[in-house]
């Protein structure tokens, strides 16, 4: 008997509206896998030990609300010992790896496989390491020591020392492989370090006291300094070695801390360093200051969750992510996720980095610290 053509018609219908379903689902799905950025956290502290057995690096689905995906283990921790610190994480996509220092080693994981490829110790301990645009070099604080190491990135072994006897602190690499900006807990300038001879070429400053954290915009001319006593940052001239202006927190006391003895102890620029993000620890606050103007101007103040201590930027600059384990979306100034493990407990991590996988191979990263990305003209 044959169907009705209504019915056929109808039935033709809902076929083609289920096959267009199906190859969106698949276009979206395999965009879906080609496509991914994750939040990498490198989480120390006793609670990490007591809940998990050891320090582990904390992985989060960016593109999905910031879930937890999975934890990676690193080194069991000794019962019979104070539970390790840790200091810094890098990345680099290109060669598949990821760099986590406590303050007693440096050791380099697999980003396929997440296991440990190696670790190393080193004389006087590991800060805040930072590592070479090629991926081949990372620069090593010793911890608040008197020098840098300088480190083959393949191995972990020592290459040579930088001598600079400033509290060797924090490290940022110039995006450009052209400089090292090195910052010591004893010294008010910023000591810029020549990476094809590793020996300190500039100072900038001085600032009215130690340099804390900072970052430095795309083009090698600005520096962004926290120094010790001031609820705001100042700002110095790298190509002529001056500082150039200080900037205050308006509205807000300044007060005590609960780390780092320090009242703004994070700083960051927007990838389009349009707008600065500062961290008020003594408040619980980050203010945004505009950056297209001189001296910057505050325009925002965001309450956060707890004491933000360190301020990391997403590579599109969507999202500023402070470590008390808020995720601020840039445009609403609203907190629009918390970061949690799997336990539910939010992760508050001052040691974060993106990696962005294709086809479930990393492919690209940023920087622990919020660099700026514009270049000038030529460059």
């Amino acid at each position: 008997m044959p169907i009705p053509i209504l019915k056929t018609r109808s039935l033709l219908n809902r076929s083609r509206r289920w096959l267009a379903l199906a190859v969106v689902s698949t276009i979206m799905g395999q965009a879906y896998a080609q496509e991914h950025r994750y939040l990498y956290a490198a989480v120390p502290g006793v609670r990490n030990y007591l809940q998990h057995g050891g320090i582990g690096i904390v992985v989060f689905d960016m593109d999905n609300g910031y879930k937890f995906v999975k934890r990676i283990p690193t080194w069991p921790v000794d019962p019979g010992k104070p539970v390790e610190n840790v200091k810094g994480i890098a990345a680099d996509a290109k060669t598949g790896r990821l760099y986590v220092t406590t303050i007693n080693r440096l050791a380099a994981f697999d980003l396929d496989t997440d296991k440990k490829l190696w670790e190393q110790t080193f004389e006087g301990g590991c800060d805040r390491l930072a590592i070479s645009p090629d991926g081949k070099t990372i620069y090593l604080p010793s911890l608040e020591g008197p020098f840098w190491n300088v480190v083959d990135a393949s191995n972990g072994k020592l290459l040579t020392k930088i001598q600079t006897n400033s509290g060797a602190h924090n490290t940022i690499y110039a995006e450009d492989g052209s400089r090292v900006y090195l910052g010591g807990l004893h010294y008010n300038y910023l000591l810029v370090a020549d990476p094809s001879t590793n020996k300190v070429v500039e100072k900038v400053g001085p600032f009215a006291d130690a340099v804390r954290p900072f970052t430095v915009d795309g083009s090698n001319s600005r520096c962004y300094v926290n120094v010790n006593g001031l609820l705001g940052f100042e700002i110095g001239d790298i190509k002529t070695g001056k500082e150039l202006y200080k900037v205050t927190v308006q509205g807000f006391q300044t007060g005590p801390v609960k780390r780092h003895g320090c009242p703004s102890h994070g700083i960051a620029l927007t990838p389009d360093e349009k707008e600065i993000w500062l961290s008020d620890g003594p408040n619980n606050y980050v203010h945004v200051f505009d950056n297209t103007v001189m001296p910057p101007k505050q325009i925002a103040d965001i309450k956060t969750t707890d004491m933000p201590g360190w301020i990391f930027m997403t590579t599109d600059g969507k999202y500023v992510i402070p470590s008390s384990g808020d995720v601020i979306d840039r445009k609403t100034r609203k907190i629009a996720y918390t970061l949690h493990d799997e336990t539910g407990t939010q992760v508050q991590s001052e040691k974060t980095v993106e990696i962005d996988f294709h086809d479930g191979k990393p492919v690209a990263n940023n920087d622990q610290f919020g660099i700026g990305q514009k270049r000038q003209s030529g460059q």
